[in-house]
């Protein structure tokens, strides 16, 4: 048994901070760095399995099987520019059902256990809320990435970020640690932005990535086509902002 992988779960209750958009370039510059990556999607709406071209509803079985039916995760994985475990609509009845299952917070972390061998990362993307699907995330992370909208960053959002992280820490998984809070759809010409990373970085300090993730189009061009942004153009600020994440990421784990 080699290396295990490293599980990063990206997390933020506020919808549109660019999450589902992280967790895969993210995991895209893992790969073209050599890495093996995998990317889960626990999203309902399945963003995440779309943008590698997939369509949720051609899926037959997808991570609502593998969370309440127990199925192996390798029967949900479709090899792309990434590995992803795919995610269906369906996956929006899986908290009903967990609901009664004993050990429900750790479908996921059990599910993943097979596989920690075959991957260096595991990256999770997770629904805009704090429900079970995003504490199974949580759980079975080792790290937290946690994506912030410069835009309209609310300090309310960051308190309720700080005590969810408490009651995780408290109740399913002391050793979850917050990797980094990365800024994204940063649109460097407003003065809103550069005070709202400043403010970060008064909360946070050294937790606050250097990576910005700046406002493009590119962002919602590419999952259309269905690659990302290191595919669709790979010279673009959006890829380098991307492998410079992975770049830090890489670093902190050596």
């Amino acid at each position: 048994m080699g290396v295990k992988a490293k599980v990063i779960a990206f997390a933020n209750q506020k919808g549109g901070v660019a999450k589902t958009t992280t967790t895969l370039n993210l995991a895209a510059a893992f790969v073209e760095a050599g890495q093996r990556a995998l990317c889960v999607d626990m999203d309902p709406q399945g963003n995440l399995t779309m943008s590698q071209g997939i369509d949720p509803d051609s899926l037959e079985r997808s991570m609502y099987d593998v969370l309440v039916h127990r199925l192996p995760i390798r029967e949900v994985i479709r090899r792309r520019e990434v590995d992803i475990a795919c995610a269906s609509i369906d996956l929006a009845g899986a908290e009903i059902a967990m609901s009664t299952m004993i050990g429900r917070e750790r479908s996921l972390e059990k599910a993943l256990e097979p596989i920690l061998g075959e991957y260096d990362f595991i990256c999770i993307d997770t629904p805009p809320s704090l429900g079970l699907l995003t504490i199974n995330a949580l759980t079975a992370a080792d790290k937290v990435i946690v994506p912030v909208q410069c835009e309209y960053l609310s300090m309310r959002g960051l308190i309720q970020l700080q005590n969810t992280l408490a009651m995780i820490r408290e109740n399913l998984n002391p050793d979850v640690e917050i990797e980094g809070i990365l800024p994204t759809l940063v649109d460097s010409r407003t003065v809103h932005a550069k005070e709202a990373i400043e403010i970060l970085e008064e909360n946070f300090g050294d937790r606050v990535f250097a990576s910005r993730i700046r406002k493009t189009i590119r962002f919602a061009e590419a999952p259309v086509k269905g690659m990302s942004v290191l595919r669709y153009e790979p010279d673009g600020t959006a890829a380098q902002s991307y492998r410079k994440l992975a770049e830090e990421v890489l670093a902190n784990g050596s």
